[in-house]
């Protein structure tokens, strides 16, 4: 078995490296000692620092690791850009995970593990049995709480945490849900989710363990609209009024509101 990790960085110099390496040395030594293949694939997502050159330099010394460069913005587009090219690989599950190591490689390892008989295993911070090391302020779990609340009462999804950056799901969920992904900016997760659900493919939630980065750069002001927006957004294109978002986006930029829809 064979799974391709993706992670997406945007400017992310200060510590893909750690993470890389963190990565690599981990599922290196399971790869030793339980035969389970890995590559690394990093999408380099419109940077501006040193974060290219970084990974450059360490995917010389280790032929698991391997990037691509896209100089459009958006993390849901880099991950979707990562699958396409896992896709042409030779693997049984693709998965991505956050570049900051929030998610330690074990945490993603369990995915792996308990991914069982299902389509997909996604990582949650609020289930009993996950650790976090280093709790969220009260601000954003607040915000977490609250949005993850507006994702099981609106898209009647049950699962208590779609935002966690560390999912695995088979090739062949991938695959067949790869030409519907919309990009929906921080609802990305959750129209990830509900495609696949929509497909009749079933989802393992699963504890994890976390740490929440202090040099984060999610701005808590903005993130909260843009997330309802785009939580919006996947409802609406999942409905008989997908036709409002078709009309939305042909509007020119001065009728449309700050945060699109």
């Amino acid at each position: 078995m064979k799974v391709s990790i993706i992670m997406p960085a945007y400017n992310e110099e200060k510590r893909i490296g750690d993470t890389l390496r963190a990565y690599s040395d981990y599922f290196s030594i399971v790869k030793k000692k339980d035969g389970l293949d890995y590559e690394i694939l990093v999408v380099v997502n419109n940077t501006t620092d040193k974060t290219e050159e970084i990974i450059r330099n360490i995917s010389k010394s280790d032929k698991r690791i391997s990037y691509i460069t896209r100089v459009k913005g958006g993390k849901g587009y880099a991950i979707i850009e990562g699958f396409r090219e896992a896709l042409n690989g030779k693997n049984d599950l693709i998965g991505f995970v956050d570049a900051d190591l929030a998610t330690p490689p074990e945490a993603f390892h369990a995915l792996v593990r308990n991914i069982g008989n299902h389509g997909g295993a996604i990582a949650s911070r609020w289930m009993g049995g996950s650790i976090i090391r280093t709790k969220q302020t009260l601000r954003r779990r607040v915000m977490s709480i609250g949005f993850n609340a507006l994702v099981r009462s609106i898209l009647l999804m049950p699962y208590k945490d779609t935002q966690c950056g560390a999912k695995l799901f088979r090739k062949e969920v991938i695959d067949s849900i790869i030409g519907e992904i919309g990009i929906t900016n921080w609802a990305f997760d959750v129209d990830l989710i509900y495609k696949t659900r929509k497909k009749g493919f079933r989802l393992k939630e699963i504890p994890t363990i976390w740490e929440d980065k202090k040099d984060s750069k999610l701005n808590i002001t903005r993130v909260p609209f843009e997330m309802f927006f785009g939580l919006l957004r996947v409802r609406l294109l999942n409905s008989p009024f997908k036709g409002i978002i078709r009309f939305y986006n042909n509007l020119p930029d001065w009728l449309k509101v700050h945060h699109k829809i």
